[in-house]
């Protein structure tokens, strides 16, 4: 077994990363643009109808 891997030694100091926002982060951010920040948006997704609502509002404001 190849043991090299295990004696390297990294230089210097890795770079800080900003967080990866996750997707739930961002529904919660374009419920915050719609105005409906305090929604439960995992209970509106269960409701098919006004969750399409929802998603086509969303997506009137991203595209002119």
């Amino acid at each position: 077994m190849y043991k090299g891997f295990w004696l390297w030694k990294s230089e210097g100091q890795r770079q800080l990363e900003k967080p990866k926002r996750r997707s739930d982060d961002n529904i919660k951010m374009d419920l915050q643009e719609l105005g409906c920040g305090g929604m439960d948006w995992i209970e509106l997704a269960q409701d098919r109808d006004r969750w399409r609502v929802l998603v086509n509002a969303v997506m009137k404001l991203r595209v002119p």
